[in-house]
């Protein structure tokens, strides 16, 4: 299915509408890649009906969302084209439907329990109609995830996944290969909004700033997690979903799964800069996983949504040869963490193709195909192969040469 310009149909996204309230936000920072767009919505905050006891501010309207993940929402249709892929809407922090330390949905009696003040809020929460909204959600002052309140989003983690996304290189959703969803604008919540909803906690109250984050997706498909469609459950659905319709279809989308893939087992050294100590800093993933925190493109090409995990390491070493060794044992590292999980999907998805339109191979030989045609163009990794192995020969962005590494990735 294609347009006349050879492109893909833009695909609508599948899920549970949720209608959010809109309110003016405190404040923006904007991503410097897109300080000459005008996105006026990209500055708005979007709040559920359940917490508008917490504000006297009266909504400027309403918008419809679908439901994504815990605390997020995501618009229907495309919203912009980067790089040839159709991106999404999506706004992180709009409050969660279940209580942080129990599998129970939210109860109005709950939330007013944690409320110590007097004053109209405990009156205004009670008089809320729950059976109309559904499953209410709300914002909260509990402290979660370090620097994060449970159901919203901390200025803090927003400033490092900015930081990561003006990595990308320059008009590109690219950091040297490494995909991600770009964030877009930190939105700040109302002053006097936060002083009432950091009311509602368990144990830790957060004390920082309350941020949304706007940001784009290309799709709320996951790996595996986080979702209610993954490519590990859902995998024939998905197909159906993505248009892949046919064998050649299914074989781009595997290359574009295969190439962003190996792309994320090897950020570091896509991300590498040099200090004037001798060390060597790049990002590395802090409590973000390849099967919850990275999204799916219909071409197959796998995007991290959640950057506020990617932050930096700087390894260094008493000699060359110890910074040597801890660089590789970095760069190692990294590679097992979110190998299986690539795997896993990558056998689901070609077991399906085979399922479909046959073309059966040997496994090996078929991956094998696959990673020199995905990596082909790659900036980083190339390939060797022996007569028992094929490894994965891993370079890096400053050209270093005896950084290089090699990594077993077929045995024969």
């Amino acid at each position: 299915m294609t347009t006349s310009t050879n492109r893909p149909v833009p695909i609508e996204l599948r899920g549970m509408p949720i209608e959010l309230n809109v309110y003016e936000g405190a404040g923006t920072t904007t991503n410097k890649y897109f300080r000459s767009f005008k996105m006026p919505e990209f500055e708005k905050v979007y709040l559920p009906e359940s917490v508008r006891p917490f504000t006297e501010a009266d909504p400027i309207g309403t918008r419809e969302f679908l439901i994504d993940d815990n605390r997020s929402a995501v618009s229907r249709e495309p919203y912009l084209t980067i790089d040839g892929t159709d991106f999404y809407f999506s706004v992180k922090g709009i409050g969660s439907t279940t209580s942080p330390f129990s599998r129970q949905l939210f109860k109005k009696e709950e939330i007013c329990s944690l409320l110590t003040k007097n004053g109209g809020v405990k009156d205004r929460v009670m008089n809320l109609k729950e059976k109309e909204m559904k499953f209410p959600r709300y914002l909260t002052g509990e402290l979660w995830s370090r620097g994060c309140p449970y159901g919203s989003q901390g200025l803090e983690f927003a400033s490092i996944a900015m930081k990561a996304a003006e990595m990308s290189d320059a008009g590109t959703t690219s950091i040297h290969g490494f995909r991600i969803a770009p964030l877009v604008k930190i939105v700040r919540l109302p002053k006097a909004l936060q002083e009432e909803v950091t009311q509602v906690y368990w144990y830790r109250r957060f004390k920082q700033e309350m941020v949304q984050e706007a940001r784009l997706i290309p799709s709320n498909v996951r790996i595996y997690f986080h979702s209610d469609w993954t490519i590990g459950d859902d995998t024939g659905e998905l197909f159906d979903f993505f248009h892949i319709d046919n064998n050649n279809r299914a074989m781009d989308f595997l290359r574009n799964f295969v190439g962003s893939g190996i792309a994320i087992l090897t950020l570091f050294v896509r991300s590498m800069r040099r200090n004037d100590t001798g060390t060597y800093t790049g990002l590395d993933f802090y409590d973000v996983w390849l099967d919850k925190d990275a999204v799916l493109a219909p071409d197959g090409t796998i995007f991290w949504a959640d950057l506020e995990g990617l932050q930096d390491i700087t390894i260094g070493g008493r000699d060359r040869a110890d910074l040597e060794f801890n660089i590789e044992e970095s760069m190692e590292h990294q590679i097992y963490r979110s190998l299986y999980e690539f795997m896993y999907a990558y056998e689901q998805i070609e077991r399906e193709r085979i399922k479909r339109f046959g073309h059966a191979t040997d496994r090996k030989i078929q991956f094998e195909y696959l990673l020199r045609d995905a990596l082909r163009d790659d900036e980083v990794v190339d390939l060797h192969r022996s007569p028992d192995s094929l490894e994965l020969v891993i370079g890096n962005v400053l050209g270093e040469e005896k950084l290089t590494r090699r990594f077993t990735i077929l045995d024969w």
